[in-house]
């Protein structure tokens, strides 16, 4: 696999797609902290890490509206990639959606969104947008 942070936002489309409750992912250490920013920012219900004698899973289980059935993450668009990375400093944070939506950015402080990125003042490389 190439681009492993592709291959996780791409499973976590299907799923939504497919309107499935839960969705299996191969673990990492940069998709366990994107897990945890998802979580943390109110877009997926629940997550679990789950450890075995090879690589590990995520198990996350996906947020829905119960009366709509419409899921809280409308889109997922990956931005830096492995042909063409995409690094910005504190002055040219991006803004998804004028601030309604977070982007997921790699920094020297960890995994972070753009707005705690934009308080402590630090640049990174942007992973994707999320709304």
């Amino acid at each position: 696999m190439t681009d492993p942070i592709a291959d996780y936002l791409t499973r976590i489309r299907n799923a939504i797609k497919a309107n499935q409750r839960i969705v299996e992912i191969p673990s990492s250490n940069i998709k366990k902290e994107m897990t945890k920013v998802l979580f943390d920012k109110g877009f997926i219900l629940n997550y679990k890490f789950e450890e075995d004698k090879y690589q590990g899973k995520i198990k996350i289980a996906l947020k829905y509206n119960s009366k709509t059935k419409d899921s809280a993450i409308v889109s997922l668009k990956r931005i830096s990639r492995p042909g063409l990375r995409k690094y910005v400093d504190s002055n040219t944070l991006p803004r998804v959606i004028n601030g309604l939506g977070i982007a997921i950015m790699s920094t020297s402080k960890g995994v972070i969104t753009d707005k705690e990125a934009k308080k402590l003042n630090i640049g990174g490389e942007v992973l994707c947008y999320v709304y």
